[in-house]
C-alpha cells in the first residue's frame, strides 16, 4: 500500500485527501513545544482505543492476563506436585527411622507396648516434622496414634503390600485431612531368618503442611505480569502516536475503506504501475503492468531478471535508476516508462515505475521525429552552407548537408558562365533542348558509383529529368528511376549502370536566385533508403533555395573579384623597363578575400638612375585598385619632373588629399586616408641612393655579404594628411647589394605581429650570393600565410655600378672660346667608344647645350658623357632657369638650339640640383 506520510504521499496521497470521508478533519499541527488540552487528549485517547491501536492494546492485555494465568497454574500444579514429593519423602523417611529403630521389636513383645511406645512415637513424631507415627499390629491393629482415642482401631490405609514385606506409600484422606502416609513393614530376622513381619510402623504428614516456592514465586509472577502491562501500555501508546502521525488519525475501518480505494485505483487505472523492492523482486504489479508486460499471475515476489522482459526494460527496472518517458520495446507495443527510486526519507529501499502505452503516437511521433530532422537538416544547411564565397566550395558544401542527412548521393551541375562569375542571360546553359551543365559537386557513401564525376561538362538529353528541371525551372520527382523512359534516353549504357548499382529513386531541382536560373542540384537514393515521396520535394527545395542565393552570392563575388583583379593587373606593371642599374625582381600576390591597393613601380629616370616605388592603399575592392592606379599615374609623372624623393611624396600628398575631398561628397565612397608610399632613387654612376617614405614600412638592405639592415629612414606620416613635411635620406650602397622593398602584408597578419614578421624577413635574407628571384622565392616561401588576407607586394633590386670607363666628365669656363675644345674632346672619347656615328650628333647637341649655358647662366659648366644602353649627354650649370623649346621665326637668328636637340635625341629634358640645374639628351646607340 503507497505511503501517505506527510508530503511523499504523491498522488495516491492526494487523491485520498479528496476521498476522505466527511466530517473528519486533519489532526491541526501544532507548532513544536506547543501545549495540547487535556479534554483533547482524553478525547484523542479514547478515539485510539477504538483505533488500530486500541484493538492491540486490549490483545496485549488479554495475552498478559493469559500469560500471568498460566504461570500462576503452572506454579500451582508445580507447588503441589513438590508437596506430595516432599510428604512422601518425609513420611517414608520417618517410617522407616522408626521401623528400623532399635528395642521396637522388645517392646512389642511387651506385655503393653502402647504405654512404651506412645510417648516414643509422639517425641519422634514431633522432631520428624510429620503429622503421626503410627505402630500398629501385623494385623493393622494401632499401638499408638497422636488422638489416643484412636488407638486400639484399625489403621485406616492399605496394608496388604507391607504385611507381605513390601513398603506402601499412599495418600488417603486421614482423620487430619489429605494426608500421604508411608507403611513400612517391621521384620523379625530372628523368629524367621526370611524376614517374617511383625509389626507395621506408618508415618504420615497432611500435604497442606509441606511448604513450597509457590509462596515465593507467586509476587515475581504477578509483578512482572504488572510490568508487561505497563511495558504493553507504554508501547501501545508510543505505536498510538506513530500510526496517528502515519494514518492522520484513521481508525480501522477507515484504513481498510482507503485500501480499499487504493487498490481499486491501482487496478482500474489504465496506465501500468510496477512497484520493485530494493532486493529486485517485484512486489507489487497492477492488471494493466500485467497486460502491458504480459506477465504471468505469479509474477509478485519474483526477480525481475526471471520474467523474461525486454533486456532494456530488465535493466531498466533492476537499476532503480530515475527515467522520465523512456520509450521502450516491449513486443509490438512502445511503452513509455517513467521509474522513480523511493528509498527517500527513510523508506524502504526499491523503484515505482509507470507503464503506459504509446503505441498508438507512433505513427505521430515518426512525424514529429521527421520533422524535427527535417529542421535540424535545414538549421544544418543555413550554418554550413555558405561559408566562403567560392562558388565549387558552396556546391560542394549542399552535397555535404543533403548526403546522407537526406539522400544518399548528391550532385550539382552549374553552367559554365556561373563558374565564371558571368551574368546569366535566358538560354544559357542550353543547346537547344538539352541542357549543357558542368558537375561542380559530387558527394556520397562511396566512391565507385556510375555517377558522372565531379569536373564533367555533361549534356543532358531534352527527355530526361534534369533538362527538364532546368529547362521549366520546376522540381522534378523520379520515385522510380527503372520505370522513368525519359532518364533512360540520356546513355542507356550509365543509366542501365546506375541501376544496377542499386540507385533507384532521385530528385532534380532547379538553382534559382533573384531570379536568375544558374544550374540544379540532384539528390539519389539507392537500395539502402526508402523511395523520395512527394513530402521530399519541399525539404529538397528549401535545400536547393539556400544553397541556390549562396551560389548565386558566390557568382557576384566571383564577378566582383575577377573585375576588381582585372583592373588591378592592368594598372601594375606588366614589364619592368629597361635599364642597367639594378637586376630586378618581383612578386604581388592579391589577396585571397578580394584585391587591394598595394602597388610597385620601377621607373628610369634620367642619368641611368632607377626609382624603386612601393605603395599600399588602405582598403579592398574597386575603390582601393583605382586609388591605387591614380596613385602610380600620379608617381609616374611627378618622377618625370626629376623631383627628389620628399619632394614628390609632398606632391602625392597633395594629390591623396584632393582624392579625399571628392570622396568625402560622395557617401558610397570611403577615404583614402592611410594609403602609404616609400620612394628610392639609385644613381649607378655614383652608388647613392636616395629614399624617403610616407608612413611605409622601412626598406631592407642586404649587402654582400650577407649583412642584413634597416636604414634608419624618417619615418613620415600617411599620404592624405598633410601639414608635416617629409624627409629624404641619402647612404651609399656597395655594388651587388639587394634593396628589399615590400608591403606590410608580407611581414604581418592575423596570427603573427610585425616584429615577429620582420624578424624572419632578417633571418630569411641572411643568406649572401643569392639573386633576386632567389630572394623572392625564399622570403614567400618563409612567410607567406596560410591564408592570406591582404595583399603582397615585393620588390628586390640588386645594386650595380656604372664602370668608369663609360664615364666621361670635363669642367669647362663660361667662355665661348671653350666649345671648339669641348667638341674635340667628345670626339676623341666617342672614337675611344667606338661611336663614331655619333661623333656628329653629339657634337652638334653638346654644343648648342654648352652655348646655351654660357649664354644663359654663370659659373663654371660641367659636362658629361654616360655610355649606358643609350648616349646620354649632360651639361649643368649654377642657373635654375629652365630653357623652353619655341619655334623661330623666319627672321630670327636664334630660338633654334633646342628645337635641334629635340629633333636629334630620343629624349631631352633638364632637371634640378642644388646648385643649379642639368639639361640631359639621349640619344640612341645604333
Amino acid at each position: 500500500m503507497a505511503r501517505i506520510r506527510g508530503r511523499s504521499r504523491g498522488a495516491w496521497g492526494r487523491w485520498f485527501d479528496g476521498r476522505r470521508p466527511a466530517g473528519r478533519r486533519e489532526r491541526p499541527q501544532g507548532r513544536p513545544g506547543s501545549e495540547e488540552p487535556a479534554s483533547r487528549r482524553r478525547v484523542r485517547w479514547v478515539r485510539s482505543v477504538r483505533s488500530v491501536a486500541g484493538q492491540m492494546f486490549v490483545l496485549q492485555v488479554l495475552i498478559v492476563l493469559l500469560l500471568v494465568v498460566a504461570a500462576v497454574a503452572a506454579l500451582l500444579l508445580q507447588a503441589r506436585s513438590d508437596r506430595f514429593s516432599a510428604a512422601r519423602s518425609r513420611s517414608l523417611a520417618a517410617a522407616e527411622a522408626y521401623a528400623h529403630s532399635p528395642g521396637l521389636l522388645a517392646v512389642l513383645r511387651g506385655p503393653n507396648p502402647t504405654a512404651v511406645l506412645q510417648p516414643l512415637t509422639e517425641a519422634a513424631r514431633k522432631q520428624g516434622g510429620v503429622d503421626f507415627i503410627v505402630v500398629m499390629s501385623k494385623d493393622g491393629i494401632r499401638y499408638t496414634h497422636p488422638i489416643p482415642q484412636r488407638i486400639g482401631k484399625h489403621f485406616i490405609g492399605t496394608i496388604g503390600p507391607s504385611q507381605q514385606g513390601r513398603i506402601t506409600v499412599e495418600t488417603v484422606q486421614g482423620p487430619l485431612g489429605e494426608e500421604v502416609q508411608a507403611i513400612v513393614p517391621v521384620t523379625d530376622p530372628e523368629s524367621d531368618p526370611h524376614g517374617r513381619v511383625a509389626a507395621l510402623v506408618s508415618a504420615g504428614i497432611k500435604v497442606s503442611a509441606v511448604s513450597s516456592a509457590f509462596d515465593r514465586q507467586l509476587p515475581v509472577v504477578l509483578a512482572a505480569g504488572v510490568a508487561a502491562l505497563l511495558l504493553a501500555t507504554a508501547g501501545t501508546a508510543l505505536v498510538s502516536r506513530r500510526l496517528r502521525r502515519q494514518t492522520h488519525g484513521l481508525g480501522p475501518a477507515e484504513m481498510t475503506r482507503m485500501y480499499e480505494h487504493h487498490d481499486a485505483v491501482l487496478h482500474a487505472v489504465r496506465e501500468g504501475v510496477l512497484i520493485m523492492g530494493g532486493d529486485g523482486k517485484v512486489l507489487l504489479v497492477n492488471d494493466e503492468g500485467r497486460r502491458l508486460l504480459g506477465l504471468e499471475p505469479d509474477a509478485e515476489g519474483r526477480p525481475v531478471a526471471e520474467l523474461g522482459l525486454d533486456p532494456r526494460m530488465t535493466e531498466l527496472l533492476a537499476s532503480h535508476r530515475m527515467a522520465s518517458d523512456e520509450v521502450i520495446p516491449v513486443g509490438e507495443r512502445l511503452l513509455a516508462v517513467n521509474n522513480r527510486p523511493i528509498e527517500r526519507r527513510g523508506g524502504p529501499a526499491g523503484s515505482v515505475a509507470t507503464l503506459r502505452d504509446s503505441t498508438e503516437l507512433r505513427a505521430l511521433a515518426g512525424k514529429a521525429e521527421t520533422a524535427r530532422g527535417r529542421l535540424r537538416l535545414l538549421y544544418e544547411a543555413s550554418v554550413i552552407i555558405g561559408t566562403t564565397l567560392d562558388i565549387e566550395q558552396t556546391a560542394w558544401e549542399l552535397t555535404q548537408v543533403a548526403s546522407p542527412g537526406f539522400t544518399d548521393y548528391a550532385t550539382v551541375d552549374l553552367a559554365e558562365p556561373v563558374l565564371r562569375g558571368e551574368e546569366p542571360g535566358a538560354g544559357m546553359g542550353m543547346r537547344g533542348r538539352q541542357a549543357v551543365l558542368r558537375r561542380v559537386a559530387l558527394t556520397g557513401p562511396r566512391d565507385d558509383h556510375p555517377l558522372y564525376p565531379a569536373g564533367d561538362l555533361v549534356t543532358f538529353a531534352a527527355p530526361t529529368p534534369q533538362a527538364t528541371g532546368f529547362v521549366s525551372g520546376r522540381p522534378v520527382l523520379v520515385p522510380d528511376l527503372g520505370a522513368d523512359q525519359g532518364w533512360r534516353t540520356q546513355d542507356p549504357e550509365r543509366t542501365q549502370a546506375v541501376l544496377d548499382y542499386g540507385f533507384h529513386s532521385m530528385i532534380t531541382v532547379p538553382l534559382r536566385a533573384r531570379g536568375v536560373l544558374m544550374g540544379i542540384a540532384n539528390f539519389w537514393r539507392t537500395q539502402d533508403s526508402p523511395p523520395f515521396e512527394e513530402d521530399d520535394l519541399s525539404l529538397a527545395e528549401e535545400l536547393a533555395a539556400r544553397a541556390a542565393v549562396c551560389i548565386d552570392n558566390a557568382r557576384r563575388f566571383t564577378r566582383e573579384h575577377a573585375l576588381a583583379v582585372t583592373l588591378q593587373h592592368s594598372l601594375l606593371p606588366r614589364d619592368l623597363p629597361e635599364q642597367s642599374a639594378l637586376d630586378i625582381a618581383h612578386r604581388y600576390l592579391p589577396a585571397q578575400a578580394g584585391v587591394g591597393g598595394d602597388w610597385f613601380d620601377v621607373i628610369p629616370l634620367p642619368g641611368a638612375r632607377v626609382a624603386l616605388v612601393v605603395g599600399d592603399v588602405v582598403g579592398h575592392g574597386l575603390h582601393a585598385a583605382a586609388t591605387m592606379g591614380r596613385l602610380r599615374t600620379a608617381v609616374q609623372n611627378f618622377s618625370s619632373l626629376d623631383l627628389p624623393p620628399d619632394e614628390l611624396l609632398g606632391h602625392l600628398d597633395e594629390l591623396v588629399a584632393r582624392i579625399d575631398l571628392e570622396a568625402a561628397g560622395l557617401s558610397e565612397e570611403p577615404p583614402v586616408a592611410g594609403a602609404t608610399c616609400l620612394y628610392a632613387i639609385y644613381d649607378p654612376t655614383t652608388g647613392n641612393c636616395a629614399m624617403a617614405r610616407a608612413g611605409h614600412m622601412l626598406p631592407a638592405l642586404v649587402r654582400p655579404d650577407g649583412t642584413v639592415e634597416f636604414p634608419e629612414l624618417p619615418a613620415g606620416p600617411p599620404l592624405g594628411l598633410g601639414g608635416l613635411p617629409f624627409e629624404a635620406m641619402e647612404l651609399t650602397v656597395p655594388e651587388d647589394s639587394s634593396l628589399v622593398l615590400y608591403t606590410d602584408g608580407l611581414v604581418e597578419d592575423r596570427e603573427r605581429d610585425i616584429d615577429t614578421g620582420l624578424l624572419m624577413l632578417t633571418e630569411t635574407l641572411r643568406q649572401p650570393g643569392r639573386s633576386p628571384q632567389e630572394i623572392c622565392d625564399a622570403v614567400l616561401g618563409e612567410l607567406l600565410p596560410a591564408r592570406q588576407t591582404d595583399d603582397i607586394a615585393l620588390l628586390v633590386a640588386r645594386t650595380r655600378r656604372l664602370a668608369g670607363d663609360r664615364i666621361a666628365e670635363w669642367e669647362l669656363p663660361a667662355d665661348p672660346a671653350v666649345v671648339g675644345r669641348a667638341r674635340a674632346e667628345v670626339t676623341e672619347r666617342l672614337t675611344q667608344w667606338e661611336l663614331m656615328e655619333a661623333v656628329f650628333t653629339t657634337e652638334l647637341i653638346l654644343s648648342e647645350l654648352i652655348t646655351n649655358a654660357i649664354r644663359h647662366a654663370s659659373g663654371p659648366i660641367g659636362v658629361r658623357l654616360l655610355r649606358d644602353r643609350c648616349l646620354i649627354c649632360e651639361v649643368a650649370d649654377t642657373s635654375s632657369t629652365s630653357p623652353h623649346l619655341r619655334h623661330a621665326a623666319a627672321e630670327d637668328e636664334g630660338g633654334r638650339g633646342l628645337f635641334l636637340v629635340a629633333q636629334l635625341a630620343d629624349r631631352w629634358g633638364t632637371r634640378y640640383t642644388a646648385e643649379g640645374k642639368i639639361i640631359w639628351a639621349e640619344l640612341p646607340l645604333r
